[in-house]
């Protein structure tokens, strides 16, 4: 796949995993239909739901490190300043790493694929769903598969 193919795979990602509205109990749902897909596929993973500063949503699986607290803490940062899946920023900063550059601090910020926007019609963006404990693309996959499961099962 080319680089301006996956992009505008990424973008399409977002703009197709657009939720008519999203709460708590919409969270908990989520997240437990990702974890349980992560369960079933023997991934050792750390699934987390969380607004600007409250988590709606912690699942760590046997296998994930501690580490992986650090990655989402990063990755979800960077969805949630730049409303946009870390897949599709990682993809569009293939040039230039901002947090290499002084212009976003690396302790709190990072580009790595797994975080994903929770986007509601006609609202923005309210919340990001982030996976770690794969390779970036494996979470980024894992999370998008989940909201596109979710979003089919709703709409049944």
């Amino acid at each position: 796949m080319t680089d301006s193919a996956r992009l505008a795979e990424l973008k399409q990602h977002e703009e197709e995993l657009v939720f008519a509205s999203f709460d708590h109990h919409d969270a908990w749902r989520l997240g437990s239909l990702i974890a349980n897909r992560a369960i079933t596929e023997g991934h050792a993973v750390a699934i987390d739901i969380r607004r600007h500063n409250i988590v709606l949503f912690r699942c760590v699986l046997p296998g994930a490190t501690a580490d992986q607290e650090e990655w989402i803490r990063r990755k979800s940062a960077a969805a949630l300043r730049f409303e946009h899946s870390t897949a599709l920023l990682t993809e569009q900063f293939t040039d230039y790493d901002p947090t290499q550059g002084g212009w976003l601090a690396p302790e709190d910020y990072t580009l790595a694929g797994g975080s994903f926007p929770i986007r509601v019609r006609g609202t923005g963006v309210v919340a990001a769903v982030t996976a770690s404990g794969l390779s970036s693309d494996d979470d980024h996959q894992l999370v998008v598969d989940g909201i596109r499961t979710y979003l089919k099962d709703v709409a049944a």
